[in-house]
């Protein structure tokens, strides 16, 4: 039986080897090289950096690629991570603050890299909170959140961020339209939401040096929805454009009500006239209260400040700022091509692909080729801008990238596949299906206008059969492929951190030799660092106690604590004498109820501990550093509130 057995395997290996016999479908990942086209050996490093958003979990993930591989699966920005104390250190509490208080979550959607040129310098990376409407700049030479501006006069921050060419503004637009100006304080009924419901887009500036961000204007708007938006590039730079939905400006059941219209609107956004108005004088200044978070590398420390008012534009008023393109239907990306004249629209409910040519709606606004208006602002003719329709293209498109080579890239969710298509012809060149229902795609530099089309990643929203199941949960998958030839070819699956929406990628050769490797202790501002062991020291000021603890392998300075009371506030203000790459400390201690700390070489944080028992504590560090890291700990001894025991601590220099 065995015998037979093997034989027909013989003979059914070499009728596969004779006929040239090839898997098909998904099977077609483990064929050829696909398995060499992502394997980086040890000790190599990654082509790419990708810049992952996490959604629901508000923070970032750092893949490399072709890989796959995480970096860091949690870059802390709108949400707290006791796995460093973001959030929960003193330091960084601030970072978190908006005028509705500390806010510990958010859900990031969308990731942009600065660019200079059209082109990405990979200075920083920017996220948007969704929920409580915010922006965050990541400083992609150490990878840490430095900068979070609030967004007023905004209901959910879905629509940004997104950049101009040269990182001169980061763009937000309202998804959920909401009263403002004085309106967001009075009680306003929502049935009149078409009269006293207003959507905003935030042009935020950015310093070109240093990055620091600052509200320079907001636009009105109709009380449409904001979905996404790119901005102009090249030939089209100095225009924005945005996609809308819910032109219906409906209030309830939306999956109904704001799917009547054949048509919605892709909102082209003059920004350069928007500049011209505000060198005039033209503009009046709202009530808006927002929090500007920073941090300061020196200090080590951030701080907030709530501001009162933003400059606000009326384009019903000052004309020749907004122009509407109608989009069928119920448009999700709007994406502009690597040389600013092509934008596609998205429509998810659409059964064709409209793109629009730049040149073409020039002439339409100098012609005044118009179909109507909204609020007095000019609706372009339709087929007067329109280049052409991808005919058939598939079900549910939602966005859209570029690979260089006039090809550009869509994702469709329903019928979960990736179409490409030429952007002149508008012909369908090839498509494969995703595993399963698509949302956003990633080409390194695709938003760009130097794309490097050589790999696409899917951001695929349900992955029923991928992965080991772990629970009702179902994991998302980011799938690579392989767009250096004519066909396209999946060469790899790996699960993603949270549930991304949008990435972006740049060349690795652009940051990684850039990286902060450590601190400088003699640049340490930290108004609490003890730079030495002869600084280590507990100090009491009332009921608050400043514990100025040195870390340094391996030992803490002071180590042995005595004279804290139940009640107290304890401070440990904890610095890294370290001076070396791969040397960070952490500190935890046990009855805290907020988190550890990592402290890196050079850094100081401090820990805020509420004893509220009487006992013997152990604190100790969380980061192997040395062969003696077990060795690396302290007690702090807690007695009774009222008691006079003395204040007392060892550092190993006077006993």
């Amino acid at each position: 039986m065995k015998t037979r057995l093997w034989l027909l395997a013989g003979a059914t290996l070499a009728m596969a080897l004779a006929t040239g016999c090839k898997p098909k479908g998904a099977q077609s990942a483990l064929s050829g090289d696909a398995a060499s086209k992502v394997y980086v050996a040890p000790g190599q490093h990654d082509e790419f950096y990708n810049i992952v958003s996490g959604g629901f979990n508000g923070q970032m993930s750092v893949v490399g690629l072709p890989s796959g591989r995480v970096f860091k699966a949690i870059l802390p920005v709108f949400s707290v991570h006791p796995e460093n104390g973001w959030g929960f250190s003193e330091e960084t509490k601030p970072m978190l603050n908006t005028s509705h208080g500390f806010v510990p979550w958010d859900d990031l959607h969308h990731i942009a890299i600065s660019t200079t040129n059209a082109e990405h310098d990979a200075r920083w990376a920017f996220g948007n909170a969704n929920n409580t409407p915010r922006i965050a700049r990541v400083d992609l030479t150490t990878f840490k959140t430095v900068e979070i501006i609030e967004i007023p006069n905004s209901g959910g921050n879905h629509s940004s961020p997104f950049i101009t060419e040269n990182t001169e503004y980061v763009v937000a637009g309202t998804r959920f339209s909401v009263p403002t100006g004085d309106d967001a304080s009075r009680d306003v009924p929502i049935d009149t939401y078409k009269e006293n419901f207003k959507g905003t887009i935030s042009f935020i500036s950015v310093d070109k040096d240093h990055g620091d961000m600052e509200i320079a204007f907001q636009l009105e708007a109709p009380p449409f929805n904001f979905d996404l938006a790119r901005a102009g590039k090249k030939k089209s730079h100095g225009w924005f454009f945005f996609s809308t939905y819910n032109t219906e400006m409906a209030h309830t059941l939306l999956e109904v009500n704001a799917s009547q219209k054949d048509k919605d609107f892709i909102m082209a956004v003059n920004w350069k006239k928007a500049e011209e108005y505000i060198k005039q004088g033209k503009g009046k200044k709202v009530k808006a209260k927002y929090a500007h978070n920073k941090w300061d590398e020196d200090t080590h420390m951030a701080t907030s400040v709530i501001k009162e008012e933003v400059l606000s534009l009326d384009p019903r008023e000052l004309k020749d700022i907004i122009y509407f393109i109608p989009c069928p239907k119920s448009p999700h990306g709007t994406d502009t091509d690597p040389t600013g004249e092509y934008i596609v629209g998205s429509g998810k409910l659409a059964a064709i692909i409209p793109v629009f040519s730049f040149t073409k709606m020039l002439q339409a606004i100098e012609n005044q080729d118009f179909e109507g208006s909204v609020d007095g602002m000019p609706v372009l003719r339709y087929e007067s801008v329109l280049h052409g329709e991808v005919e058939k293209p598939g079900l549910g498109p939602l966005h859209t990238e570029f690979d260089g080579r006039g090809n550009a890239y869509t994702s469709f969710f329903v019928s979960s596949e990736v179409v490409k298509w030429n952007i002149e012809t508008l012909q369908v060149l090839d498509r494969v299906p995703t595993f399963y229902s698509v949302g956003h795609l990633m080409i390194p530099g695709g938003p760009t206008g130097k794309p490097h089309g050589k790999y696409l990643v899917a951001y695929n929203k349900i992955s029923k059969d991928r992965y080991l199941p772990t629970g009702p949960e179902l994991a998302h998958t980011a799938q690579l492929y392989d767009i250096s030839g004519d066909k396209m070819q999946l060469l790899l699956d790996f699960p993603t951190v949270g549930e991304p929406h949008y990435a972006e990628a740049f060349p690795a050769s652009l940051i990684k030799d850039k990286q902060v490797k450590f601190f400088p202790l003699e640049k340490n501002k930290h108004p609490r660092a003890a730079k030495g062991i002869n600084d280590a020291r507990v100090e009491r000021d009332g009921n608050k106690v400043h514990i100025y603890m040195t870390t340094i392998r391996s030992n803490f300075r002071p180590d042995n604590i005595e004279g804290i009371r139940v009640g107290d506030e304890v401070y440990f203000h904890v610095t890294n004498l370290e001076q070396d790459w791969d040397v960070p400390h952490g500190f935890a201690v046990k009855g805290a109820n907020t988190a550890e700390l990592l402290v890196m070489p050079g850094e100081t944080a401090t820990l805020r501990w509420d004893p509220d028992r009487v006992g013997v504590f152990p604190f100790y560090c969380t980061d192997f550093c040395s062969a003696l890291h077990q060795e690396m700990q302290g007690y702090i001894r807690v007695s009774p509130a009222g008691s006079n025991v003395p204040l007392k601590y060892s550092t190993g220099l006077t006993e």
